[in-house]
């Protein structure tokens, strides 16, 4: 069984090299979808009976690990010094220094890394984290999914 739950969020970004408007600082309405899949629990006076895992426990974990690090942050690449140093020159603002260009790819490759390992197996119903997408627009995402990265 597959779940899915979307969960939205406000970031800026830029992609330094691009050749047309997205070189520019700007910011998107994202929304990460993250796709679970495992057995449903049969547990009968369980609160999670019948479930792949409670909807409530996937937005909480995603919120940890990514949304509240990344909402209302500007994302940048390391590499993009002049704003990584403009950036630091703004007295408190959140700004998350990436390894990668802040595309729509990269982020959802991110978003996979480093939500996999926190729900692997958690109900012991063989739970694993199968699709990350992001929605740089309503119109525009990238997934990420565990099949492309096992090979």
């Amino acid at each position: 069984m597959k779940i899915t739950r979307r969960i939205e969020f406000d970031a800026g970004h830029r992609i330094p090299d691009h050749a047309s408007q997205c070189r520019h600082l700007h910011g998107h309405r994202y929304a990460l979808e993250i796709t679970l899949a495992g057995e449903v629990i049969e547990a009968a006076g369980q609160p999670y009976n019948g479930m792949v895992m409670d909807f409530a426990e996937v937005k909480a974990i995603a919120r940890r690990l990514i949304v509240d690090l990344w909402d209302h942050a500007f994302l940048v690449y390391a590499g993009d010094k002049l704003v990584v140093d403009f950036l630091a020159s703004l007295p408190g603002h959140k700004t998350v220094i990436l390894d990668r260009v802040p595309t729509a790819e990269n982020l959802a490759r991110i978003a996979f890394e480093r939500l996999a390992p926190a729900y692997r197996d958690v109900y012991g119903n063989h739970l694993r984290l199968e699709r990350v997408r992001i929605y740089e627009t309503p119109n525009c995402w990238a997934e990420c999914c565990s099949s492309d990265l096992s090979s």
